[in-house]
C-alpha cells in the first residue's frame, strides 16, 4: 500500500491519468517498507554525529545547544526577544506570569533588514540590529530596565559552552561563517544608552519546541517544516560525547537537512531531486531538505511538468518561457491545488497564469503530480520523525512513549493534507507510541523567550538550592576543628575526673592484646546485636595450616522476646545455643566462649559487661545496670543441659578490629559505619585511668556515636539534622551517630526534599502523601541513586517507586542531595577518626605512623563514595599518618572468638 491518497471523485478517465502519472513517477511513491528503511538509516546517522570519533564525518551534525530543560509551566519574568531569520526580523517582550492562571503576554514590532546590510560587514548588521532594539525600547518606554534578552538566530551555528558570567547564566555563540564571534558582536555599541543582558542564542527549532513546551510538558521535540526544514529533541546527555558530563538532558539541534549528504539516499533521490540539486546555491548539500522543505517542492512538480511536456505527456506538448523559468512553480501552489474543493480550478487558473491552456486531464495530471511530490515529502519528515522518537522511547526504556512534537513551519501549517500524512506515517512506523503534535501559534521569539525564561528558572532554582545545601559542605578548617573537639572529648573520656561529665565515654574493654598467629582451638562465639542473631563455631588453626574455619547460624528473635523480661530473651538464646550444638554434633563439649554484645556496656573485667541501655529496638527487662555475662551463665544454669566457659564480653567494634588484626598485624583500631556508628582502638594503659597499671595497652571502646552531645557540632549541625533528632526515639542523644550512620542519613535527604518541593525547587512543587512518610526514604537509596553506573532513569524508577512523579531534572537534584549527603557524613567520620590515629601517633612518640583500620558496616561496604571519601578525608586531616583500611569479611562473630583466642593463649601461657 502506498501512502498516496487517491484523485478525487475518480471516473476511467481520470483513473487512467491517475495512472499514468503513477507510472511515471513510480520512484517518487514510497512504500512502508521504504520508509521503515529510511528511519532506521536516519537513526544511525543520529549515532555517528553523537559520538566524538564519528562526528566530524557525520553528515547529520547533531549539534549540543545547551538548552538543558524545558518549561515547567513555573516561569516568571519579564523578557525579551530578537527573533533572526531572513529578510525581517522581530523585536519582542514577552511577560510570563505564574500566578495560578500560567499567562503569557507579548508585544512585538517587525523590522526590515535592507539587502545591502545583508550582504555587508557583520558590524553594520548588528549595529541595525542593536538601533531598531532603541527604538523598541524607547516606543515601550522600558530603555531603563535591564532585560534579560533570548536571541533566535536560524543560521547553522557551533555552541561551545553555557557558561555563568556574573549573576545570569549566559549562552555563548561562538562561530557564525564569515563573521566574527556573535558573542563580540552584540557588544552594543556606546552610543546606545541602554544595557542587555543577553541569556540564550537558540535556533528556531529549538525556540518552536520551548513554545510548545510550555503548554505541553510532554513536548520534548521541535520540528519545522516550512521554506527549509530542521528538528530538535532533548537527548540523553550520557549519549553526547561532544559535552562533558553525563546527566541530565540537552536539547540537541539535529541540522537533519543534510541527511544524505554523505550517499545513504541515493538510492531513493530521483532525476529530478538530482536536477534540483544541480541547479541549486549549494549542489551536493542539503539533500534532505531539497526533498522535503518549500524553498523546492513547487520546483520539483515545474521540473516534472516540463519534462512530461516536453514528452508530449502534457498541455499537448507545448512549453512556456514561464514553466521554463526556474522557481515560477511556488510551492504556495501546490497546496492551491491539494485543496479539497477548489483543487483543479486552482491548478486552471495557476497553469494559465504560466501561459498554458490546460485541459481538464492536465489539471487532474498537475492535483496528481503535486500529491506525490507532498506525500513524498511528508511520509520522509515521517521516517526522520519516527527515528527520533524510537531513540527517545529506548532513551527512557519505555515500552510506550507518550510525548510531544511541537511544530512550526509554512508547508506544516498552510498545506491542506501534510501534516495528516506526517502523522499517518509516524503512527504506522511506531504503533506502540502516543504522540501528539501542536502547532506552535507565536513562532520561534516567544521561544527563545521561553529558553531565557527556564534559564532564569535554573539559575534561580539552583541558587536557592545551593543555599540550602551550603552549610553541608564543609571546608578544611572545618574538618580540622571537628577533629579537634574529637580529641578534647576523648580525653575527657579518658580522664577519671572528667569521664563522668564525657560524651565519648571510651570504655575499657580488657582486650589488651590483638592476634599474634599462635592463636589455636575451637571456640564458640554469640554475636547479638540486632533482630537476628548468630552462634558460630571458630576453628583457630597456626603453624604450616594456619588459618580460621568457620561454622554459624542464624536464628531470629521474636518481638515479644525482644521487648519481654531478660529471663526469656537470655533462655531464649541458650535454647538457640542448645539447638546449634546438636546441629554441628557437639552436644555434650565444654568450649570457651566469645560474646559480641552490640549495646552500650561498662566492662570491669573482659568477662564482664554491664549493659548501660538498650538501643535498637529491644526493651527487655531487668537487663539494665547487669551484667549480661552473668544473665547468659545463669539461663545456661537453669538448661542444666552443658556448660560454657564464657571468656569474654566485647562489642561489634572491637570483633571487628579483631577480625582484621589475625589478617594485619597493623590493625589496631575498629570502625563501624552501618546502621550506627563507633570507633574502638588500642590506648596505651598510662592514659586510661578509670583501670589501674601503666603497662601495656588495651582497647577502649570509644561510644563515639555520642560526641556532639554536649553542643560542640552546633555550629555545623543544620537545620534538617535538628528536625531529623527530634523526631528521633532519643532526642538529644548520639548526635554525631545521627549526622554518620545509615539510620539517619536518608531521613536527612528526605527532609530536604520535602524543603525544596514546598518551596517549588522540586516535583514542581508538589508533595506526595509518600514523601511525608518518616522513614520512607532508606539509606540504601542513597547508594543505589549514587552508584555510578546507575542511569538517571533508574533514579526516577527509584522516585517512582516512592510514589515521587519526577522528571529528568529532578532526579539530578535528588541524586546531588544524597551526594552532599553521604559526602558531610564520610568527612566527619574521617575526622573522627583522624583524630584517632593523630592520637595513637602522639602516643608512641612517632613522626611517622603506619596503621590498618579493621571496618565494617552496610555504609562503609555498599555505599559506591562514602569510603573513598573518607579515606581521603584522613590522608588529609593527617598527613603524618599512612592509615590502610581493611574491610572485615567475616564479621564480628569472628573477631569475639579470635578475642576469645587471644585470652586463652596469655591464660595458658600465664598458668605455664
Amino acid at each position: 500500500e502506498w501512502a498516496v491518497p487517491a484523485s478525487p471523485a475518480p471516473c476511467s478517465g481520470q483513473a487512467a491519468q491517475a495512472g499514468t502519472i503513477d507510472k511515471y513517477l513510480y520512484h517518487m511513491r514510497l512504500s512502508d517498507e521504504t520508509l521503515l528503511e529510511v528511519s532506521q538509516r536516519f537513526e544511525k546517522e543520529m549515532e555517528k554525529g553523537l559520538g566524538a570519533d564519528t562526528n566530524p564525518t557525520a553528515s547529520v551534525k547533531m549539534l549540543p545547544t545547551f538548552v538543558r530543560s524545558t518549561p515547567d509551566g513555573t516561569e516568571d519574568g519579564d523578557f525579551l526577544a530578537l527573533d533572526l531569520g531572513g529578510t525581517n526580523f522581530r523585536v519582542l517582550r514577552v511577560k510570563v506570569s505564574d500566578n495560578g492562571l500560567r499567562k503569557v503576554e507579548m508585544e512585538n514590532q517587525i523590522y526590515a533588514i535592507p539587502e545591502e546590510l545583508m550582504r555587508g560587514s557583520g558590524v553594520q548588521l548588528f549595529d541595525h540590529i542593536a538601533e531598531c532594539l532603541a527604538n523598541f525600547l524607547d516606543k515601550l518606554q522600558i530603555k531603563d530596565k535591564k532585560l534579560p534578552l533570548g536571541f533566535t538566530f536560524s543560521f547553522p551555528c557551533h555552541q561551545t559552552k553555557l557558561d555563568e558570567v556574573g549573576e545570569g547564566p549566559w549562552l555563548l555563540l561562538m562561530v557564525w561563517p564569515v563573521l566574527s564571534p556573535l558573542g563580540h558582536l552584540l557588544s552594543f555599541p556606546p552610543s546606545q544608552d541602554f544595557d542587555i543582558d543577553i541569556v540564550a542564542v537558540v535556533n528556531d527549532t529549538v525556540g518552536t519546541m520551548m513554545t510548545c513546551g510550555y503548554d505541553d510538558h510532554n513536548c520534548e521535540v521541535g520540528l519545522i517544516v516550512g521554506t527549509g526544514t530542521n528538528a530538535c529533541y532533548m537527548e540523553e546527555m550520557r549519549h553526547i560525547d561532544l559535552v562533558e558530563g553525563d546527566e541530565g538532558r540537552m536539547c540537541i539541534n539535529m541540522e537533519w537537512g543534510a541527511f544524505g549528504d554523505d550517499g545513504v539516499l541515493d538510492d531513493i533521490r530521483t532525476e529530478f531531486d538530482r536536477e534540483i540539486d544541480m541547479g541549486s546555491l549549494n549542489p551536493g548539500k542539503q539533500l534532505f531538505e531539497k526533498m522535503i522543505s518549500g524553498m523546492y517542492m513547487g520546483e520539483l512538480v515545474r521540473l516534472i511538468l516540463v519534462k512530461m511536456a516536453k514528452e508530449g505527456l502534457l498541455f499537448g506538448g507545448r512549453l512556456t518561457p514561464d514553466l521554463l523559468t526556474t522557481g515560477h512553480f511556488e510551492t504556495r501552489f501546490v497546496s492551491a491545488i491539494e485543496k479539497e474543493k477548489e483543487g483543479l480550478q486552482k491548478a486552471h487558473e495557476i497553469l494559465s497564469k504560466l501561459g498554458l491552456e490546460p485541459s481538464h486531464e492536465d489539471c487532474l495530471a498537475t492535483l496528481r503530480i503535486c500529491q506525490i511530490v507532498s506525500t513524498r515529502s511528508a511520509s520522509l519528515c515521517g521516517a526522520t520523525l519516527a527515528a527520533v522518537l524510537r531513540r527517545i522511547k529506548d532513551n527512557k526504556g519505555v515500552e510506550r512513549l507518550r510525548s510531544t512534537v511541537g511544530v512550526d513551519g509554512s508547508v506544516y501549517k498552510k498545506h491542506p493534507h501534510f501534516a495528516r500524512r506526517l502523522h499517518k506515517t509516524v503512527r504506522k512506523l511506531l504503533p506502540d507510541c502516543e504522540i501528539r503534535f501542536i502547532r506552535s501559534e507565536d513562532g520561534s521569539g516567544k521561544g527563545a523567550a521561553m529558553v531565557t525564561a527556564v534559564a532564569y528558572r535554573l539559575a534561580a532554582q539552583h541558587k536557592a538550592r545551593q543555599n540550602i545545601l551550603e552549610p553541608f559542605k564543609l571546608s578544611h578548617e572545618q574538618l580540622l576543628e571537628v577533629k579537634e573537639r574529637m580529641r578534647i572529648e576523648m580525653e575527657k573520656g579518658l580522664g577519671k575526673e572528667t569521664h563522668a561529665e564525657a560524651t565519648v565515654k571510651m570504655l575499657p574493654t580488657y582486650v589488651c592484646s590483638t592476634p599474634d598467629g599462635t592463636e589455636k582451638g575451637d571456640f564458640l562465639a554469640l554475636d547479638l546485636g540486632g533482630t537476628n542473631f548468630r552462634v558460630l563455631l571458630v576453628r583457630v588453626r597456626n603453624g604450616m595450616r594456619r588459618g580460621v574455619e568457620m561454622h554459624n547460624k542464624i536464628y531470629s528473635i521474636p518481638v515479644e522476646i525482644m521487648q519481654g523480661t531478660g529471663e526469656e530473651l537470655f533462655d531464649h538464646i541458650v535454647h538457640c545455643i542448645s539447638d546449634f550444638l546438636e546441629y554441628m554434633g557437639m552436644k555434650g563439649v565444654s568450649l570457651p566462649l566469645g560474646f559480641t554484645f552490640s549495646f552500650p556496656c561498662q566492662q570491669n573485667n573482659l568477662d564482664e559487661g554491664i549493659l548501660l541501655k538498650w538501643t535498637k529496638g529491644f526493651k527487655a527487662t531487668g537487663c539494665e545496670g547487669e551484667d549480661v555475662v552473668g544473665l547468659l551463665k545463669e539461663a545456661i544454669h537453669r538448661r542444666e543441659e552443658f556448660d560454657l566457659d564464657v571468656v569474654a564480653v566485647v562489642n561489634d567494634t572491637v570483633g571487628t578490629m579483631m577480625t582484621c588484626g589475625y589478617e594485619d598485624p597493623y590493625c589496631e583500631v575498629g570502625l563501624i559505619v552501618g546502621t550506627g556508628s563507633n570507633a574502638c582502638y588500642m590506648e596505651e594503659m598510662r592514659n586510661v585511668e578509670l583501670v589501674e597499671g601503666d603497662e601495656g595497652r588495651m582497647c577502649v571502646n570509644m561510644e563515639w556515636g555520642a560526641f556532639g552531645d554536649s553542643g560542640c557540632l552546633d555550629d555545623i549541625r543544620t537545620e534538617f539534622d535538628v528536625a531529623v533528632d527530634e523526631l528521633s526515639l532519643n532526642p538529644g542523644k548520639q548526635r554525631y551517630e545521627k549526622m554518620i550512620s545509615g539510620m539517619y542519613l536518608g531521613e536527612i535527604v528526605r527532609n530536604i526534599l520535602m524543603d525544596f518541593t514546598k518551596r517549588g525547587l522540586l516535583f514542581r512543587g508538589r508533595i506526595s502523601e509518600r514523601l511525608k512518610t518518616r522513614g520512607i526514604f532508606e539509606t540504601k537509596f542513597l547508594s543505589q541513586i549514587e552508584s555510578d553506573c546507575l542511569a538517571l532513569l533508574q533514579v526516577r524508577s527509584i522516585l517512582q517507586h516512592l510514589g515521587l512523579e519526577s522528571t529528568c531534572d529532578d532526579s539530578i537534584i535528588v541524586k546531588e542531595v544524597c551526594t552532599v549527603v553521604a559526602r558531610r557524613a564520610a568527612q566527619l567520620c574521617g575526622a573522627g577518626m583522624a583524630a584517632v590515629v593523630d592520637k595513637i601517633r602522639e602516643n608512641r612518640g612517632l613522626d611517622f605512623l603506619k596503621i590498618t583500620v579493621g571496618v565494617d558496616g552496610t555504609l562503609y561496604k555498599l555505599h559506591p563514595h562514602f569510603s573513598s571519601i573518607l579515606h581521603e578525608t584522613v590522608k588529609q586531616l593527617s598527613p603524618k599518618c599512612e592509615v590502610t583500611f581493611l574491610q572485615s569479611e567475616d564479621g564480628s562473630g569472628k573477631g569475639a572468638a579470635l578475642i576469645t583466642a587471644v585470652a586463652c593463649r596469655i591464660r595458658e601461657a600465664g598458668q605455664r
